[in-house]
C-alpha cells in the first residue's frame, strides 16, 4: 500500500520574488517593456510588477541595491490559521528565525526566516489583489486584467532557482518549514543530491534549487514567468534580440520537469527565464521523486544544444575576483 507524500497545503502558493538590482532604471525599463510585466506601484527604493494574470499587486519586486540577487521570497499562507500553524512549525525547527516584519504595498505582516545559506523567506496571509482600470479590463471576468501586447507578456510567476552548497540540506529547510515535496532531483556519483524541485501544490514546481560551484552564499540562480505556448516563447527570443538582451540559452527543452525554456540576462546581470511547462500537474497525492542520475543528466537537455558553460556557474550577485 502507497503512503500520501502531498505536503501539508498550509503554503498555498509562491507569492513574490525580491529582486535586487544596481541599474534600477534599466532594469526595470527591461522588465516593462521588454520582457513585458505591468508596474503596479512604486514605493522610495522599489517598483512592483506583475504578470497580466497574476492575481497579487505584486509578484515581482524590484529593489534598488548596490548588488544583484534575490532580496527575499514570499510564499503566500493557505490561510490566517495556515500562517499560525506554519510559523510555530518554523520557530520550533532549528532554522534562523527572523520574525514578524510589516508588509509593503502589496501584502500585510509577513513572518521572515532564513534558509542556511542565507536567503530570505518569509510567509504571509493577508495580501493586496490587484485591482484593473478600465484601461486593462479584461473582457472576460476570470482574467485578473486584460491581456497586453508589451513585450514578451508572460501571463503569470512561474518558479525561481536557488543555489546552496548542500542541496540535501536545503531539502531538509524546504520539507520541514513550507511543507514542500520534491517532485524531481538529481542524485550524484559522489552521493550529493545535484538539484531538488519543489512543489507546495499540485504545480509541478515553485522552486528549484541546485548546487552551488562557486564560493558563495544566498545567490539567485534565476526567476521565470510561464507563457501559456511554446510559440510565445520563440517570439521572445525575437523581442529580446531586437532589444540587445544577452540570450544565454534557449529555446531548448529541459529532460527535468519537461519545460520548454529560453534564458537571458537583464541589464543588472539577474538571469531570467520564459518557460512553458506545458499541461503537467501533480495529481498523484502519493508522487515519489523522480530520480536523475549523473548519467541521465550528461545526456543533457530533451532535445536542443548541450548546456552552456554559464548556466552552471553563473549566478548574482556574481563571485568575487
Amino acid at each position: 500500500m502507497s503512503h500520501p507524500t502531498n505536503p501539508s497545503f498550509d503554503i498555498a502558493h509562491l507569492g513574490h520574488v525580491e529582486m535586487l538590482t544596481d541599474k534600477f532604471d534599466e532594469s526595470l525599463d527591461f522588465f516593462t517593456r521588454v520582457y513585458g510585466l505591468t508596474c503596479s506601484g512604486q514605493d522610495e527604493n522599489s517598483a512592483y510588477l506583475r504578470a497580466w494574470d497574476d492575481y497579487e499587486f505584486c509578484t515581482l519586486k524590484l529593489t534598488r541595491s548596490k548588488t544583484t540577487g534575490v532580496g527575499h521570497i514570499g510564499y503566500r499562507a493557505a490561510s490566517a490559521q495556515a500562517l499560525e500553524r506554519r510559523v510555530k512549525i518554523i520557530q520550533d525547527s532549528d532554522f534562523k528565525v527572523i520574525g514578524w516584519v510589516e508588509g509593503d504595498l502589496s501584502h500585510g505582516r509577513a513572518f521572515r526566516f532564513e534558509d542556511p545559506f542565507g536567503h530570505v523567506f518569509e510567509i504571509y496571509y493577508d495580501t493586496v489583489k490587484y485591482a484593473h482600470g478600465d484601461h486593462d479590463k479584461p473582457a472576460l471576468k476570470n482574467n485578473a486584467s486584460r491581456f497586453h501586447h508589451t513585450g514578451c507578456a508572460p501571463r503569470r510567476l512561474d518558479h525561481l532557482n536557488l543555489l546552496s552548497s548542500d542541496v540535501t540540506e536545503f531539502k531538509r529547510f524546504m520539507e520541514t518549514c513550507l511543507g514542500s515535496r520534491v517532485t524531481e532531483m538529481i542524485q550524484l556519483d559522489n552521493g550529493r543530491i545535484g538539484g531538488c524541485w519543489f512543489t507546495v501544490n499540485n504545480k509541478t514546481y515553485d522552486l528549484a534549487c541546485t548546487e552551488e560551484h562557486g564560493d558563495a552564499q544566498a545567490r539567485l540562480h534565476h526567476v521565470t514567468y510561464a507563457t501559456d505556448q511554446r510559440e510565445d516563447i520563440l517570439r521572445a527570443a525575437d523581442i529580446f534580440l531586437e532589444n540587445g538582451v544577452h540570450i544565454e540559452t534557449g529555446p531548448h527543452k529541459h529532460a527535468i520537469q519537461n519545460t520548454f525554456f529560453l534564458y537571458v540576462w537583464e541589464p543588472a546581470g539577474n538571469r531570467v527565464e520564459l518557460a512553458n511547462a506545458g499541461a503537467r500537474l501533480i495529481l498523484a497525492p502519493d508522487w515519489e521523486p523522480i530520480v536523475w542520475t549523473e548519467a541521465d543528466r550528461k545526456k543533457g537537455q530533451a532535445w536542443g544544444l548541450k548546456t552552456i558553460e554559464t548556466f552552471h556557474t553563473h549566478g548574482t550577485p556574481p563571485l568575487k575576483g
